[in-house]
């Protein structure tokens, strides 16, 4: 009995599901069914497009290779366009172009401007004196500046110390050393406000260098 009923239920719910399919369709619903008729009359014409190109294909091919041969033989300067504009003779101007690319080519390229001294920034009459890296005149790190910088490693003298100038400032001392150029690179004691400190490799050199005045051109 019960299997009846189940039965009777899904045949009245499969009827009425297609009832509603069959409003919708004749409703339009969505343009559903006007997707479908243009799609399918769409492809129902282009198949009898093709089908006149599957009939005559070997026809359309003769055709189509004729006129490739007819092209080459009645038009020759357009089916060789390119080959024609390659044979075209070049005129003075592209001539003399491509001469002198040629010629820079083998030209030496010469010397860069030498520029000359820059002007110093400020200039300061400061007293001056040397050290070394000795742990009685600097730190426990005797050979590492206050920029980081090993001296001893690098081992050259154009380091110098002083308070009143950036670390990485480029400094010059014409009286004592002409055009060489110096670098702030340490600091000295905090009292030594306007001083500066040339570091050196020699102790008896640093001595021997004692305190002397002398302008510093910054830069």
């Amino acid at each position: 009995m019960t299997n009846k009923r189940l039965t009777k239920g899904l045949n009245t719910n499969r009827s009425q599901i297609k009832n509603v399919i069959a409003q919708l369709w004749d409703n339009d619903f969505g343009y559903f069914h006007s997707i479908v008729f243009f799609t399918s009359n769409f492809f129902v014409k282009w198949t009898n497009k093709m089908a006149f190109f599957r009939k005559y294909a070997l026809d359309v091919s003769a055709v189509a290779f004729i006129g490739m041969i007819g092209s080459y033989v009645f038009f020759p300067a357009m089916a060789n366009a390119d080959m024609v504009n390659s044979q075209q003779a070049m005129n003075h101007k592209t001539v003399a172009l491509m001469i002198g690319a040629m010629e820079n080519e083998t030209k030496p390229f010469g010397d860069l401007p030498v520029s000359e001294i820059a002007r110093p920034r400020k200039t300061f009459t400061v007293p001056m004196t040397a050290y070394t890296s000795d742990p009685a005149q600097t730190d426990d790190t005797p050979c590492i500046t206050a920029s980081g910088m090993d001296v001893c490693e690098r081992n050259q003298e154009d380091v110098v110390a002083a308070n009143f100038l950036p670390l990485g400032t480029r400094v010059r001392i014409p009286e004592l050393y002409g055009d060489r150029i110096f670098t702030v690179q340490d600091r000295m004691n905090a009292r030594y406000d306007k001083r500066m400190d040339f570091w050196m490799k020699d102790i008896k050199e640093a001595r021997k260098f004692g305190l002397k005045y002398a302008t510093v051109e910054v830069f």
